[in-house]
């Protein structure tokens, strides 16, 4: 079993990790530390809660030189929340260091991040509108970056943040090194990173993460009960704390009233139509377990990083199939278990042959009074039968076994009379 001592990581760091009770390296962090000290660009795919982002923090921060006054490290994030969840991991690594780090996302005022900017920390972290809009008002310099690391980067092009990341990329050094991780990887992130790698580092440890600690369930139903098959489950499962995932931020705000209304469940809604201070004081009290029922659209997907999930709804199924695996990694994180379930109609059998595809699984179905219709297995199983379902009379299932049975003796003697018919004729 390998230490993080042995991927070199230094002492001070070690013991830091050590207090939050981090002693084993993941298999991401494994993998990634050593080709990031060797000057490797890297493309590191990893599920959610595997420790992506200690796995490049913990060797860039050892490879900056704190007595330049220059941005050594910009790291590019989706969200606001995943930007400020980064921060919060980086803070401590750097106060030992001695690193001066800033965040820049939207929803705070220009001038206080200018007035950041000014100190010239050696790391930025932030969204790609809010940091290129510094860049063309002149005051973020990234002319000294020595490193570019692009967190969650699929769900930043899937977002239409292309453009902007390549621009912000364009005013980075050229020799500069390139980091791109993510839980998935769209051909389109892979395109990107060949467009500004050399010779990139490929990890992939996402599969078994997902596959080992979360179990998904399809409940087969209609737009009708799909409210109603919510409800009920969530009074019968009691998930210690749980989070129902919309394709929209209207579906989002009137699924979070009709279950406050109809489920008498305590619930907050989370998208972005709400400011940032009400977004940070709603995953506060989600944290603290104020929150029972947390309805969010995909903007929560990756930033919203809280342990104690025990249960994600999918009240709908994302056109985006990459945001179905972001969806079910806000549970069953760091090697805990977790429930995802996901409500389909009949509409969605197109999308559901589309996302067991993309996870190369089928996934187990029931029907709306819980009765298993399909058993989840590596690949496609034929239907089985199970209390409820349809059961074949004795002699049906004789003749599916393969045995032909009295069926084809009576067939045998048919036509021997009807040769013995035609003779006579004769």
């Amino acid at each position: 079993m390998g230490s993080f001592a042995t991927l070199g990581i230094t002492d001070n760091l070690i013991d830091i990790l050590k207090k939050q009770g981090v002693i084993v390296p993941t298999p991401i962090q494994t993998q990634a530390i050593p080709e990031i000290f060797k000057g490797r660009d890297i493309i590191g795919k990893s599920q959610t809660g595997t420790g992506k982002t200690l796995a490049y923090l913990l060797p860039v921060l050892q490879r900056i030189h704190i007595a330049k006054t220059n941005v050594e490290v910009l790291i590019l994030t989706p969200t606001r929340e995943l930007s400020k969840q980064v921060f919060d991991v980086l803070k401590p690594f750097a106060e030992m260091q001695g690193i001066d780090a800033a965040d820049v996302i939207g929803g705070r005022t220009i001038e206080n991040q200018i007035q950041k900017l000014k100190r010239n920390p050696h790391v930025i972290i932030g969204t790609p509108g809010r940091l290129l809009d510094h860049v063309r008002r002149r005051t973020l310099d990234l002319s000294h970056v020595k490193f570019v690391i692009l967190d969650e980067a699929d769900q930043m092009l899937a977002a239409g943040f292309r453009e902007d990341i390549e621009t912000l990329i364009d005013e980075t050094p050229k020799r500069r090194q390139l980091l791109l991780f993510s839980a998935t990887m769209s051909e389109e992130a892979i395109r990107l990173g060949r467009k500004y790698m050399t010779n990139p580092y490929k990890i992939d440890v996402a599969e078994k993460e997902t596959a080992s600690t979360v179990e998904q369930r399809i409940y087969e139903t209609t737009r009708e009960h799909k409210l109603p098959l919510l409800i009920r489950h969530i009074k019968e499962m009691q998930p210690f704390m749980s989070i129902v995932f919309c394709n929209t931020k209207e579906e989002t705000q009137k699924l979070a009233t009709r279950l406050a209304e109809e489920g008498d469940f305590i619930v907050a809604e989370l998208h972005g139509d709400l400011s940032q201070g009400q977004r940070n004081q709603i995953i506060k009290r989600f944290e603290k377990m104020e929150i029972q029922v947390l309805v969010a659209s995909d903007i929560a997907a990756r930033g919203l990083d809280v342990d104690g999930v025990t249960h994600v709804f999918n009240f709908g199924i994302p056109n985006n199939i990459e945001y179905y695996v972001h969806r079910i990694g806000r549970t069953g994180r760091a090697g805990t278990t977790g429930i995802s379930i996901t409500y389909a109609t009949p509409e969605d059998g197109n999308l559901l042959r589309k996302l067991e595809k993309s996870i190369h699984e089928t996934i187990t179905r029931y029907d709306e009074k819980g009765r298993i219709r399909r058993v989840r297995a590596g690949r496609t199983k034929k239907k089985v039968v199970t209390p409820g379902m349809y059961k074949p009379t004795k002699k049906k299932e004789h003749k599916a076994l393969g045995h032909k049975g009295s069926d084809m003796r009576k067939k045998k003697k048919k036509e021997t009379n009807s040769n013995i018919g035609r003779h006579k004729k004769r």
